[in-house]
């Protein structure tokens, strides 16, 4: 008589074997069917689970029948948990480390622990599984053979600018998680920095809500300001620059004359990076230049 897919996975959760170390174990984002066979082998010998917020991990916990004593480990206490979990590690145990969602350290504390396990000579083991980065990468139909992961832009206008500008010439994929409250304000800061490049909106990866939202950046800020602000965790993809070398300079220059002789220097600036899809920055500077010139 065959085995039940239940009872062929218990005998596999028995034959895994896991090594005293810290195990860096990657959980679902959303959906719990995404948890791998070997997280659970290890979670189930851990000695001891360090988590961001413990009530979160709790539910891993009751759902796939954890006993080991959950550990608070988080920015805010990481210099006071890091000497009682390497103690526990210098001794032979097992722990594993898991974040609230997704991959450890992937925008999550965890990195001080790593290396401390390092310079205390302690294994430190991946244990691979979801990722609302990867996730959302692997569906946007962007290129993605060269990808930046810029985690959470800075919450002010300044600092997020000069985030932006600082990855503006990466010639790449970019990828960023923001908060659904402050994403209309990223999205434009990126149009006047990046340009207004095809990119999508992921929110809710893997969950019962999950949507995907693609096109120009201003056809999603539109798009957004029509509808509603997304709710949940939100990954944002952009294209690499395009390319743009096409357009001589002069060319440029006479389709931002022709518009400021009928606009605003804001509403030319406008109406020409629509029309050329280069980046508004850019486009402003030149603008101011030519006026003065003109004047």
């Amino acid at each position: 008589m065959e085995k039940s897919i239940g009872a062929l996975l218990e005998d596999k959760l028995r034959n895994t074997t896991v090594e005293p170390g810290l195990h860096i174990v990657s959980t679902p984002i959303g959906n719990l069917n995404d948890i791998t066979v070997r997280a659970i082998a290890v979670l189930r010998s851990s000695d001891a689970i360090a988590c961001e917020d413990t009530r979160v991990t709790a539910r891993i916990k009751s759902e796939f029948n954890l006993t080991a004593p959950l550990i608070s480990y988080h920015e805010h206490n990481a210099h006071k948990v890091t000497s009682k979990i390497i103690k526990l590690l210098k001794s032979g145990k097992i722990v594993a480390l898991v974040s609230d969602a997704g991959t450890p350290l992937i925008s999550d504390p965890g990195y001080k622990l790593v290396n401390a396990a390092i310079e205390n000579n302690v294994m430190v083991i991946p244990v691979p599984g979801a990722s609302a980065l990867l996730a959302a990468l692997s569906t946007s139909g962007l290129p993605t053979n060269r990808f930046l992961f810029g985690g959470f832009l800075p919450k002010k206008t300044l600092g997020r600018r000069k985030a932006l500008e600082h990855v503006a010439k990466a010639g790449s994929t970019l990828v960023f998680f923001e908060s659904p409250n402050r994403l209309i304000k990223s999205l434009s800061d990126m149009i006047d920095i990046l340009g207004n490049r095809d990119a999508i909106i992921a929110r809710e990866l893997t969950k019962r809500h999950e949507e995907i939202l693609r096109g120009s950046l201003k056809f999603l800020v539109k798009n957004i300001e029509d509808n509603r602000l997304p709710r949940g965790e939100v990954t944002v993809v952009i294209g690499p620059e395009q390319n743009n070398k096409s357009l001589p300079q002069d060319q440029i220059d006479r389709i931002l004359i022709e518009s400021l002789g009928k606009h605003s220097v804001k509403t030319a600036v406008d109406a020409v990076a629509l029309e050329t899809n280069l980046p508004r920055r850019s486009l402003y500077q030149r603008a101011i230049l030519l006026k003065s010139e003109r004047d």
